[in-house]
């Protein structure tokens, strides 16, 4: 790692550096046990570290303490349990504790949008710098890993200025998350890039030292991780940057669809021709629902709040429009529905009275409990809300789908959540759905009509087992 450092600074490398706390290793803190401090902490243990995860949720720490992850991750139960039976991680809910701990303290609190715009709400970011702060004894690092606004960062050391004494010496670095909910154990263990922002050496050797883990076990699979060293403005913009640039190209492939739509093209195979081209790739040009979940929605708007307040606004004028063109794509499965149950239309749109229809999916992704802004759920409330008699079924996520949309009807199997059903509507493309037998399925709805929301299903499949097949920016009944 300490030539990774070399190669992206025109300075000497950090020297070994020894942890404030004495400990051969720094120890570490994570502050937020939600899905991103919850999952780094447990990974971090597994590296070998002696961790603290932090968080004010007194049920969320006593879950986590019992050996109970409170959301879904493949293979982070196990993990955990691991962890905390060898005695490297624990989790609190005293600052004091943590503080008298840690030597590198992670922020990982959930920056959502505010309630009053499209900006961040960063109250918790707040609240949990100045609670650690205040309670330090002794020089620290503390590291920024939310995704927040540009500019967070100096604000995080006026307010460490504020609350700590300063002759404690104590520090502020930043270093971007990128976890893919339902990847999230190997986004951590083995990264595609690590990114830092710091303002001094000390800073740069604590992170590499906090880093040391992934980077050994790297070595040991012949793999190596790029890090990029940089200062705290780019650090921050790393992770919105991305976002946007990955709701962009998920934008765009649905642009593509409405047009396909219009013209009789067919978006799955303009997706593939592109794909080829290596400037472009293949990843992420799937046309269907678009995106959602926790953090590109809420990032974009955020990004472009931001960029107006700089003064930079014009230059992320196009989000707007990627904005625009999700939230359409979710309207036109209703508009599908409608057509294919040869529905009529009134004031507000179509009129689905007495039509039962399945949903296949509550989740915003597959691998996943995570309902924050799903496509799924939305199309499915808006089903209901035209009169639709609305049956869901998704594998991990009803419990929090039932939460958020109380008003329809969940089923515990797919058999049931299609039983009867005028329509199927799939909108979340977890393998169960992907790999069903249309055939079993045709038996037990009433009416043979799919709709395929993530243009995931084997169509030339469901055709001949007799469906009314129609995808997302493909021609009607096209295979």
């Amino acid at each position: 790692m300490t030539s990774s450092y070399l190669a992206t600074r025109d300075l000497s490398a950090p020297a070994p550096v020894t942890p404030p706390s004495g400990a051969h290793r720094p120890r570490l803190t994570f502050l937020g046990t939600g899905y991103l401090g919850a999952t780094y902490a447990i990974c971090f243990a597994e590296l070998g570290y002696e961790v603290i995860g932090f968080d004010v949720d007194e049920a969320k720490i006593a879950k986590l303490a019992g050996g109970e992850v409170p959301f879904h991750e493949a293979g982070l139960d196990e993990l955990l349990r691991k962890n905390l039976a060898s005695g490297r991680l624990r989790f609190s809910t005293d600052y004091a504790e943590v503080a008298e701990f840690g030597d590198v303290h992670f922020i990982c609190v959930g920056t959502p949008q505010r309630a009053d715009g499209m900006g961040a709400d960063l109250r918790y970011v707040e609240a949990a710098v100045s609670g650690l702060a205040r309670h330090l004894t002794r020089k620290a690092l503390i590291v920024g890993k939310s995704t927040v606004p540009v500019g967070t960062a100096e604000w995080v050391e006026q307010l460490v200025a504020k609350h700590a004494p300063s002759e404690l010496g104590v520090e502020v670095a930043w270093s971007p998350e990128f976890l893919q909910e339902g990847h999230a154990v190997e986004d951590v263990l083995r990264p595609n890039r690590i990114v830092v922002g710091v303002r001094s050496e000390w800073a740069a050797a604590m992170l590499d030292a906090a880093h040391e883990g992934v980077v050994t076990l790297a070595a040991t699979e012949d793999r190596e991780v790029p890090v990029v060293v940089t200062d705290f403005a780019t650090a921050e913009l790393v992770k919105v940057a991305a976002n946007a640039f990955l709701a962009t190209k998920i934008s765009f492939i649905n642009a593509m669809a409405e047009v396909c739509e219009a013209a009789g093209g067919d978006v799955t195979n303009l997706a593939r021709a592109i794909g080829y081209d290596p400037r472009i790739g293949n990843r992420f040009l799937r046309a269907g629902l678009g995106f959602g979940g926790g953090c590109l929605p809420k990032d974009i708007r955020a990004f472009q709040a931001r960029a107006q307040e700089l003064g930079a606004g014009e230059a992320l004028r196009f989000l707007h429009e990627v904005d625009l063109i999700n939230q359409r794509r979710r309207s036109r499965v209703v508009r599908l529905a409608a057509d294919m149950l040869d529905r009529g239309y009134g004031p507000a749109g179509p009129e689905l009275a007495g039509a039962r229809v399945a949903v296949l999916g509550a989740t915003f992704k597959p691998d996943s409990d995570d309902v924050r802004d799903s496509p799924a759920l939305a199309v499915a409330a808006t089903l209901g809300k035209a009169g639709a008699d609305v049956r869901v079924y998704d594998p991990q996520g009803i419990d929090n789908a039932r939460r958020a949309l109380p008003d329809v009807t969940y089923e515990a199997t797919m058999a049931d959540a299609v039983r009867g059903a005028d329509l199927v509507c799939v909108l979340t493309e977890w393998a169960e759905f992907r790999t069903a037998d249309p055939a079993a399925l045709g038996e037990l709805v009433s009416g043979r009509r799919v709709i395929d929301g993530r243009n995931c299903l084997e169509a030339a499949e469901w055709i001949r087992a007799g469906w009314q097949y129609r995808g997302m920016g493909r021609p009607d009944g096209e295979a």
